[in-house]
C-alpha cells in the first residue's frame, strides 16, 4: 500500500471583492474537498481597492486506496467559499454570511504538474445581496495547489487515457415523471478504472423541465458534485455542450426521418443533467476497455428514478415500499465500437431507452448485473442530497416488479443524449507520412522516364541555325575577297589555300566581324550548357571544369560539322511532321473501337496515347479503366500505380489503386490507398464515400458509417454554399447554374470522359409520357447524394462492383423512390454485361420518370441498335437530335444514326448527320461516313476530300482506302486506284494496325 501524498492548497489573496459588495469590510475563505471542510482562513480586512490577503494554507491526503483517490481527483474540484464576517454588537457573536463560491480543477496535477497557480473566478450566491446588486461580479481568488512529488509519472500518464462522459438530457420522458423533491433522476454506467477496479460513474439530480423552449447551444457542462450555494460555480471552465446536426451523431436517432421527432421532443418534457464526469484509465484499464468493447460492442447505461425516502414509514416496510426506490428502471445501449475506429476519440448521440430486462441486457452487453439493483452499495446513494438510503435492498429476482413502470420508456419514445470522449484514441490513426511510406512500399520502383528533350532539342537546332548563318557569312566574305581569283586560277594548290586562309582571318579580325560571329554563337552555347547539360552552378574544382569543357568542345565541334555538312551537301532534311491527331482524338478513336468491340484496336489507341506522353496521368488512368473492364485487373493495377508514381498526391489514382486491390482481393493494400486518399484530400466527398463502401465490403460497418457520415457532412456544406450563392445571385437578378448536379472535381482534372449512362423506355409508354410532360411543370433535378456523385466517378473507370454497392445505398436512401439517374446507372451495369432485357427494363423506368431527358432517348436508341431494331433506333436518335440540350454521347448518336440512313439509302440525310458528327468531334469514322454518302450521291470531289480527311486521321482503315480506289477508278486514274487497292489489301491483312500517321497519297 503506497504512502499518502499531501496536496497543499494555499489561498493567497482575493481581487475585486468590491464588485460583489461595495460595503464589504471583513471576509474569510472556507476550503472544502470531497464533501469535507479542510479549514477556514482567518478574518481578513478588505482593502479599499477590493483586495484581501489571506495567505491561508490547508491540505488533504491523496492516496490511491483512500477516500481521496485518483478517481476522486479527476472528478471533483476544490470548493472555495467566500464568507462575509459582520458584527453589529461586540457583545454578540459575529455573523458569517456566504457571498460567493469558486472551484479549482485538480486535473493538471495528474498531467505532470506539481504546482498549479490559478485565479479562480468567484460566483455570487443567489441568496446574497451581492447576487442582486452585482450579478456580473468579476471577483476572483488567487489559489496555489501543489504536491511534493508527481502524482503520476510521465510514463503512467502517457500510457493511460483520460475518459470524459457527459450526460446531457433525457427527452420524451414518461408522463408519470413529476418534479417531486423526493424523486431523484439518475443515470449510471460502469467503466474499468486504474488499478484493475470497476468504477461506477453516477449522474444524480437530474432536473425535470416542462414543455417550453429548447436547451440552448452552446451551454456549459457542470461538475459532478452535489448542489452548492452558487450554482454558477458548477460550470466547468472552457467546457461546453455545442450540439450539432443530427446526421453527424453516432446514436440511434440520426437519420433524416428522425429529425421531426427529435425536434418536437427537445422542446417537450425532459430531464436535464448537463453533467460531465471523468476517470483516468491506466494502461491495464485501457486494454480492458478495448477488449470489452470488442467483445460486447454495446455498453449499458442505466436510467432510473429513485426516492430519497418516504414519509411516515413504519419500521417494517412492505414489498411495495421495497420496490419503490428503483422505479422506472431503464437502459440505453451505447455502441462503443466507434471508439475502435482509427483516430476516433468521441461518441455523441441520442440513444433510445428501453425497459431494463436481464435477459436482453445480457444478450446485448454480456453484463449479468444491474448497478442500481445489485451494486447500489458502491454508489453511496445515502450521501449528498439523496438523504438516507432505502431501508432494504431490492432482490435480483424482482426485476419485473422494478420494471413495472419501465415500459413507459418505450411507449414515450424516451432517448438519452450523451457524449463519451477520450483524451487520445484507443486505435491511433496512421499519420500522413506513414501512409506515404506504405504507398511507396506497395508500388514497386520503376525506371525513371527519359528527361524531357523539347528544350534541349530546340537549343541544338538553334545552334545549327547560327552555325549555318555564320558559315554563309564567312563564305560571302571569302567570295568578295577571292571570287575573281577562283575563276582565273582553276584548281588551287595548298600554299595558295593557306595564304587565302591567312588573309581571310586577318580581314575578319581587323574588321570586327570575327568578334560579331563569336557573339552570335555565344548565346547558343550558353543555352546548350543549360538545357542540354542542365549545368547552372559553378564547378567545385578545376579538374571538373576542364573535363566538362573538353566534353562540351567535342559536342559543339561534332554538331558544327553536322550543320556544315548539311549546308555544303545541299541536303534539306525537313523534320518529321507533327502528328495529325491529338491525345483527345486518340481517346475518341479508342472508344469508337470499344463500341465496335474491336478491343485490340482500342488497346492500340490507348497505348499510342501513352506513348505520345508517358507523363500524362489521365492517359494511364484511361488505359487502366479499359484493362479493368476488358483485359485483366493486374494490368489495370500497373496503370494506376504508374499514375501514382507520376504524382503520389493524385487522389484519383490512389482511389483507383484501392478499387483494383479490392478486385485482386488484396484488402490490406486497398485500405492503405483509401486511407491515404482521405488523408490527402479530406474535403473529397467521393474519397470518403468509396472508403465507406470498402469498409462495408469488409463488414466493418462502424467505419463505413463514419466514412459515409463525413461524406454527407461535406455534401451538406457544399449544398449550403450553393444555396448561399443562389440567394446572392437572385438578389442581383442573375440565374446561376447549380453545380450540385455536376460531378465532383477530384484534383487533377479527370473529367474528359463522360459517363456512358444508360437510359431508355418502351415506345408506347414513351409517347404517353411525352404527351403528358408539357402539362406539368418540368421537375427540378433532385439534390445529388454522396452515392450518385460516387457512381458518376466509378462509371468513368468501369468499377462495376463498387457501382452496385453505391446504387444499393442510393436505393435505400431515396425517400421518393428511385430517380432517373439511378436507373441510368443500373442500366449501364447491365449494358456492360450485355444483359439487354434488364437494360431495357431500366430504360423503361427512366423514360417514365424523365421523358424529356435526351440521354434517355440516346441510350434507348443504342439498345434498339444493338437489338437490330433499326427503325426504333432511328426514331430515338432523331428525337435526341430534336432536343435543345445534347445527350452525353452525341458522337455515337450521330455515328449510328448516319449508318442507319446509309443502310436505308437516305444518303443526303446521312451526309448531313455525319457532317454534324465531324463538327462535334471529328474522327476517321465520321469523315468516312461523309465520304460514303457523297460517293453514293456521286459527289466525287467532296467524297475524295472527306476520305482524305479520314485517311489523315487514321491511314490504316481498309474501308477508307477501298472507297478511294473506287473514286480513282471513277475518275480514270488507274495507277492511283491500283495503289489504293494495294493499301486496302495490306491494312486488311494486318489485324493490328501499325499506327496513326499522316495520310498516304489519295490522288
Amino acid at each position: 500500500m503506497s504512502q499518502p501524498t499531501p496536496v497543499q492548497i494555499t489561498v493567497v489573496s482575493a481581487q475585486d471583492l468590491k464588485t460583489l459588495k461595495s460595503s464589504l469590510l471583513y471576509t474569510l475563505v472556507r476550503v472544502e474537498y470531497n464533501g469535507a471542510v479542510l479549514g477556514d482562513s482567518s478574518k481578513t480586512h478588505v482593502l479599499p481597492d477590493g483586495t484581501a490577503e489571506y495567505d491561508f494554507s490547508t491540505s488533504f491526503e491523496y492516496s490511491p486506496d483512500g477516500p481521496n483517490s485518483l478517481d476522486v481527483l479527476v472528478q471533483k474540484p476544490v470548493l472555495l467559499t467566500l464568507l462575509e464576517v459582520t458584527s453589529k454588537d461586540k457583545k454578540k457573536p459575529e455573523k458569517i454570511t456566504p457571498l460567493a463560491q469558486a472551484v479549482v480543477d485538480l486535473l493538471p496535477l495528474l498531467q505532470g504538474v506539481r504546482s498549479l497557480k490559478v485565479l479562480a473566478p468567484l460566483y455570487a450566491v443567489p441568496a446574497s445581496p451581492s447576487a442582486k446588486l452585482c450579478p456580473e461580479a468579476m471577483a476572483g481568488l488567487e489559489v496555489i495547489v501543489s504536491t511534493k512529488e508527481l502524482l503520476l509519472s510521465a510514463t503512467q500518464f502517457s500510457s493511460g487515457n483520460l475518459l470524459s462522459i457527459t450526460v446531457e438530457a433525457a427527452y420524451s420522458v414518461p408522463e408519470a415523471f413529476t418534479a417531486d423533491a423526493q424523486q431523484n433522476y439518475m443515470v449510471c454506467l460502469q467503466m474499468p478504472a486504474a488499478g484493475e477496479k470497476e468504477l461506477p460513474l453516477l449522474f444524480k439530480n437530474g432536473i425535470l423541465k416542462a414543455d417550453g423552449e429548447k436547451e440552448p447551444f452552446p451551454r456549459p457542462k457542470n461538475w459532478p458534485v452535489g448542489p452548492i450555494l452558487a450554482p454558477d460555480a458548477l460550470n466547468i471552465p472552457d467546457s461546453f455542450i455545442v450540439g450539432g446536426p443530427y446526421e453527424d451523431e453516432d446514436g440511434d436517432l440520426n437519420r433524416s426521418e428522425d429529425k421531426e421527432f427529435r425536434t418536437q421532443a427537445e422542446s417537450s418534457r425532459r430531464v436535464v443533467w448537463d453533467m460531465e464526469t471523468r476517470c483516468f484509465l491506466d494502461a491495464d484499464a485501457v486494454a480492458v476497455l478495448q477488449m470489452r468493447i470488442a467483445e460486447r460492442r454495446h455498453w449499458p447505461v442505466e436510467l432510473c428514478r429513485m426516492s430519497s425516502g418516504g414519509k411516515g414509514k413504519t419500521s417494517k416496510p412492505d414489498k411495495k415500499d421495497e420496490d419503490k426506490p428503483i422505479a422506472f428502471h431503464g437502459v440505453a445501449y451505447v455502441n462503443m465500437m466507434h471508439l475502435l475506429c482509427p483516430g476516433v476519440t468521441q461518441i455523441r448521440g441520442a440513444f433510445r431507452v428501453f425497459n431494463y430486462e436481464d435477459s436482453e441486457v445480457f444478450e446485448k452487453t454480456r453484463v449479468q448485473y444491474s448497478i442500481f439493483r445489485d451494486r447500489r452499495s458502491q454508489l453511496s446513494l445515502g450521501k449528498g442530497s439523496l438523504g438516507t438510503p432505502p431501508s432494504s435492498k431490492a432482490a435480483p429476482n424482482k426485476s419485473q416488479k422494478e420494471d413495472s413502470n419501465a415500459m413507459q420508456y418505450s411507449e414515450a419514445g424516451t432517448f438519452l443524449v450523451m457524449e463519451i470522449k477520450l483524451d487520445r484514441p484507443l486505435v491511433p490513426k496512421r499519420l500522413r507520412e506513414e501512409l506515404v511510406q506504405r504507398v511507396k512500399e506497395l508500388i514497386p520502383p520503376r525506371p525513371a522516364l527519359a528527361p524531357q528533350t523539347e528544350g534541349a532539342k530546340k537549343v541544338v537546332e538553334d545552334y545549327h541555325k547560327r552555325v549555318t548563318n555564320v558559315a554563309v557569312a564567312i563564305l560571302r566574305e571569302y567570295h568578295e575577297l577571292f571570287g575573281k581569283q577562283l575563276l582565273d586560277q582553276g584548281v588551287m594548290d595548298h600554299e595558295t589555300m593557306e595564304e587565302q586562309k591567312r588573309q581571310l582571318n586577318y580581314e575578319l579580325n581587323t574588321s570586327g566581324k570575327y568578334f560579331a560571329f563569336k557573339e552570335q554563337l555565344k548565346y547558343s552555347v550558353v543555352k546548350i550548357v543549360r538545357e542540354k547539360y542542365l549545368k547552372t552552378t559553378a564547378f567545385e574544382t578545376k579538374e571538373q571544369l576542364q573535363a566538362f569543357l573538353s566534353e562540351l568542345y567535342v559536342y559543339l565541334v561534332d554538331h558544327m560539322h553536322m550543320a556544315l555538312n548539311k549546308l555544303l551537301s545541299g541536303e534539306d532534311v525537313s523534320p518529321a511532321p507533327p502528328p495529325n491527331t491529338t491525345r483527345n482524338q486518340l481517346l475518341l478513336f479508342a472508344r469508337e473501337a470499344e463500341a465496335n468491340k474491336d478491343l485490340k484496336l482500342a488497346s492500340l489507341f490507348y497505348n499510342q496515347r501513352i506513348a505520345r506522353d508517358q507523363r500524362s496521368i489521365q492517359a494511364w488512368l484511361d488505359y487502366g479503366a479499359f484493362c479493368l473492364q476488358y483485359e485483366d485487373a493486374t494490368k489495370a493495377q500497373e496503370c494506376f500505380q504508374q499514375a501514382v508514381c507520376l504524382d503520389p498526391q493524385h487522389v484519383q489514382s490512389l482511389l483507383l489503386c484501392g478499387i483494383v486491390c479490392v478486385k485482386l482481393q488484396t484488402y490490406e493494400e486497398a485500405e492503405i490507398f483509401f486511407e491515404d486518399a482521405c488523408c490527402l484530400e479530406p474535403s473529397s466527398i467521393i474519397a470518403w464515400t468509396l472508403t465507406g463502401l470498402f469498409y462495408e465490403l469488409q463488414n466493418s460497418y462502424i467505419q463505413a458509417e463514419r466514412s459515409f457520415r463525413e461524406a454527407k457532412k461535406l455534401l451538406r456544406a457544399e449544398l449550403e454554399e450553393e444555396r448561399r450563392i443562389l440567394e446572392a445571385a437572385e438578389a442581383e437578378g442573375k440565374k446561376p447554374s447549380s453545380p450540385s448536379t455536376q460531378p465532383e472535381k477530384i484534383p487533377d482534372g479527370s473529367a474528359d470522359k463522360a459517363p456512358e449512362v444508360v437510359e431508355g423506355g418502351t415506345p408506347k409508354e414513351e409517347a404517353t409520357a411525352v404527351q403528358e410532360a408539357p402539362e406539368a411543370r418540368e421537375p427540378q433535378p433532385p439534390p445529388y447524394t454522396i452515392f450518385m456523385k460516387s457512381v458518376e466517378f466509378l462509371m468513368k473507370f468501369n468499377a462495376v462492383r463498387f457501382v452496385h454497392k453505391a446504387l444499393a445505398h442510393e436505393l435505400l436512401s431515396l425517400q421518393g423512390g428511385p430517380t432517373c439517374a439511378y436507373y441510368l446507372a443500373l442500366g449501364w451495369t447491365y449494358q456492360l454485361r450485355e444483359d439487354l432485357p434488364r437494360w431495357e427494363e431500366c430504360l423503361r423506368e427512366a423514360v417514365r420518370i424523365e421523358p424529356l431527358n435526351p440521354n434517355v432517348w440516346a441510350q434507348k436508341g443504342h439498345l434498339c441498335y444493338l437489338q437490330k431494331d433499326f427503325e426504333k433506333a432511328k426514331d430515338c436518335y432523331e428525337r435526341v437530335i430534336s432536343f435543345e440540350e445534347d445527350a452525353a454521347d452525341m458522337h455515337f448518336v450521330y455515328l449510328r444514326l448516319g449508318s442507319i440512313y446509309l443502310g436505308e439509302k437516305e444518303y443526303a440525310r446521312a451526309k448531313h448527320i455525319y457532317l454534324l458528327a465531324c463538327d462535334n468531334s471529328a474522327s476517321c469514322l465520321t469523315w468516312l461516313g461523309v465520304g460514303i454518302a457523297c460517293y453514293r450521291l456521286e459527289e466525287m470531289l467532296e467524297a475524295e476530300d472527306a476520305l482524305s480527311e479520314a485517311n489523315a486521321l487514321n491511314n490504316t482503315n481498309a474501308e477508307v482506302w477501298g472507297y478511294l480506289a473506287l473514286i480513282c477508278l471513277q475518275g480514270g486514274r488507274q495507277l492511283e486506284a491500283e495503289q489504293c487497292y494495294k493499301y486496302t489489301v495490306k491494312v486488311r491483312a494486318c489485324p493490328c494496325p501499325a499506327g496513326v500517321a499522316a495520310g498516304a497519297p489519295s490522288g
